[in-house]
């Protein structure tokens, strides 16, 4: 018996169930004959021609068919690789609007290529489908039982970058069969160390659909990153503990109702530059056999090949009006109908580039910023590609945050002592000369020094070198990080004198890290001294090298303390988290600017003293006396003015505190270089010598 087909509807694109049967729509703009592939229960594939077609949408409604369906699809059209058209008919595709995929990739099983093997122009016309996910119909109903976006104020933002799998794989409070999961970083276990820790968003590697490449696959690897996405709109089925047939997307959702409950936000790291297709070489899993030459930026004059803004093989052709509004129902679907709170774009130059040049004003940003949901979000440039003029850091438009890389290679250069003061003034206090003048603010900068892609933050003190070897690459992977310091010996040692030195940098740069103004960014498992064991490039391991260790010894756990120590002072005391830019301006009746630059003789900085290349100690008055504070009882703060003394020198530096208009008195708050001393009391009065001991800083509190 004949399946009744019906024309259906041409949007929404993709699978969308009313209850009765599911309408199902695909954009190609060069196909000539579409095919709908419906699987059973054994794998029987059943084929239904898409006989209907509006403003290039190929589009058909079946009754009776609903959630958990699996299918794909199989799109004919011209083949022609020279002018970069690849369709081809034996090859299933996976449906680019899927909200779920199930299955791996097979490169064993079946050919994914669309060519014959060594010869670029010759259909191979094997069937694909044993090698190919399935994409999945779902259910979207979900009890968010009134959950709704926190819309935490970005000044007061806390970001922690995790990744999902690795995050709990180990964490031994979580049910084994939860452990890597989106429920896993759901649970309680994984919730109460977030929120003892003192962070107030999680940013979640890549949760879209994850495809891994053949070459890593060969090697017995997989992408343990994710940065190779092939489904837009699903999150990945490798990270749910519910199984099959779409039920990740229900997880999924369950994560981020949880995560709020607790008061975090969820932001995810999106790859929307390019896809895990690869170059005209790669195989052909989705976009490539749908339409080729919409999907993809291809080289002008030569369509054979593609334009590579990202290192990867290929870039996604956000200026085909199509193209940009799939990454835009992607964004939509995921704050709409999944609650998310923000995202980072990964490589975001190359989405801006209209032609070659990466364009302020791409028709990327118009859209989202005239977008009543997706210009309410948070919105986190990664501010480069690798492509010609793509270090854009500070040029993005003024909706947009950014991951301040500058921010990044100062501070390690500073606490290396390889920088001059002024540059890290600059970082230190929000990078207005990156910000201000368009309008933003200092939580536009994203403010890290490490994250997933380099060194965690023990081997960025422990190693000078990489050591990727674990990656089958003969170590040629991965940057060649420069700006690590490892007290003169590589790797790690049972000396104490260094381990300590190594450890006072870990609790500089933290400090430093979260007292700045703008929006710090955390790398989990750097508050627990985690280490990669040198390697800076562990994207593909998926196993102990890269997941966290949860088992803590002593030297672990005085980190994470001391980080949360931090994180309590940041969040009790606003004038560590300015909504607005320093002036070095007095403020009215407080008798003092509200921020205050000094030598560490207790004068003011000097023109020639900032341009000095040999000076690596300084003090920072800031004034909180004008910023309204209340304890945690809800009491008024009378005073909420710090001093901050850097020292990245090599010796001791004994400073002298500034003169009584600045504070009358001081008392000790933190010092890197004796952790465990907490405020007892104790003040300092105005002029005071106060040592501060090498490769140290030291936060004092005005108390008179």
């Amino acid at each position: 018996m004949s399946r009744a087909v019906r024309p259906g509807s041409p949007f929404p694109l993709g699978p969308t169930w009313d209850g009765g049967g599911t309408n199902f729509s695909l954009f190609s703009e060069n196909a000539e004959r579409v095919e709908l592939c419906l699987f059973d229960e054994h794998d029987a594939e059943e084929r239904i021609e898409v006989r209907q077609q509006t403003v290039h949408n190929w589009h058909c409604y079946l009754p009776g068919v609903g959630p958990g369906q699996r299918y794909g699809y199989r799109v004919d059209g011209p083949w022609a690789p020279a002018d970069g058209h690849r369709f081809n008919q034996a090859k299933l595709l996976i449906d680019p609007y899927a909200k779920a995929v199930e299955g791996p990739i097979r490169y064993d099983r079946a050919r994914t290529l669309a060519y014959a093997a060594g010869h670029e122009d010759v259909r191979d016309d094997s069937d694909s489908s044993p090698a190919i996910p399935r994409s999945v119909v779902v259910d979207e109903s979900f009890d968010w039982e009134g959950d709704v976006r926190l819309g935490r104020p970005w000044h007061e933002t806390v970001i922690y970058e995790l990744h999902v799998k690795g995050f709990t794989r180990l964490m031994s409070g979580v049910r084994d069969d939860l452990r890597g999961t989106y429920a896993g970083l759901a649970s309680d276990a994984a919730i109460t160390y977030l929120r003892d820790l003192g962070v107030t968003a999680v940013e979640l590697l890549p949760v879209h659909h994850i495809a891994d490449e053949q070459f890593i696959v060969e090697r017995g690897l997989t992408n343990y990153w994710g940065y190779s996405t092939i489904g837009f709109l699903a999150p990945h089925a490798g990270y749910a503990a519910t199984g099959t047939r779409g039920a990740q997307v229900r997880e999924f959702k369950g994560m981020v109702k949880a995560l709020h409950r607790a008061g975090i936000e969820v932001i995810l790291d999106v790859v929307y530059n390019h896809t895990a297709e690869g170059n005209h070489l790669g195989p052909t899993l989705g976009f490539k056999g749908v339409d080729n030459a919409a999907y993809y930026r291809l080289v002008p004059g030569d369509e054979r090949h593609y334009m590579d803004f990202t290192g990867t093989g290929n870039s996604l052709n956000p200026v085909n009006p199509s193209v940009l509004r799939l990454i835009m129902d992607s964004l939509r679907y995921f704050v709409t109908e999944c609650h998310v709170d923000g995202f980072r774009f990964d490589l975001a130059s190359a989405l801006a580039r209209e032609l070659y040049d990466v364009d302020r004003l791409s028709a990327f940003f118009d859209v989202i910023h005239q977008d009543p949901v997706l210009s309410q979000v948070k919105l986190i440039a990664e501010p480069w590609d690798v492509g010609p003029g793509g270090y854009q850091v500070g040029n993005f438009p003024i909706l947009w945050s950014e991951w301040n890389g500058m921010y990044r290679d100062t501070m390690r250069d500073f606490w290396r002592g390889h920088t001059a003061v002024g540059e890290f003034a600059r970082r230190f206090t929000g990078s207005s000369d990156l910000y201000q003048a368009d309008g933003r603010h200092p939580s536009a900068s994203i403010n890290f020094v490490t994250c997933h892609d380099g060194f965690t933050l023990r081997d960025l003190v422990s190693y000078d070198r990489k050591h990727n070897e674990a990656n089958l690459e003969d170590n040629r992977d991965g940057s060649d990080d420069n700006r690590s310091w490892n007290c003169g010996v590589e790797g790690e040692t049972d000396d104490p004198a260094v381990n300590e030195l190594r450890d006072r940098q870990m609790r500089n740069i933290l400090a430093t890290l979260l007292l700045s103004q703008g929006t710090p960014m955390l790398l989990a498992g750097d508050e627990r001294r985690n280490t990669q064991q040198g390697n800076n490039n562990a994207y593909c391991q998926d196993n102990e090298l890269s997941w966290l260790d949860w088992e803590l010894d002593d030297r672990d756990g005085a980190l994470l303390e001391f980080t949360k120590r931090i994180l309590r002072l940041r969040a009790g005391h606003p004038v560590f988290r300015r909504s607005a830019f320093l002036t070095g301006e007095e403020r009215q009746g407080s008798g003092a600017p509200d921020a205050w630059w000094f030598r560490p003789d207790g004068r003011k900085m000097t023109q020639a003293d900032w341009a000095r290349g040999d000076a690596f100690a300084l003090g920072a008055f800031l004034n909180g006396a004008e910023i309204p504070t209340l304890t945690a009882d809800g009491e008024p703060v009378d005073d909420d003015s710090f001093l901050v003394l850097f020292n990245a020198w090599r010796e001791p530096v004994t400073f002298v505190l500034p003169p009584a208009r600045f504070g009358r008195r001081w008392a000790h708050e933190v010092c890197t270089a004796d952790p465990e001393l907490a405020p007892n009391g104790t003040s300092f009065a105005a002029r005071t010598p106060v040592p501060v001991e090498a490769r140290a800083l030291r936060v004092m509190r005005r108390v008179g």
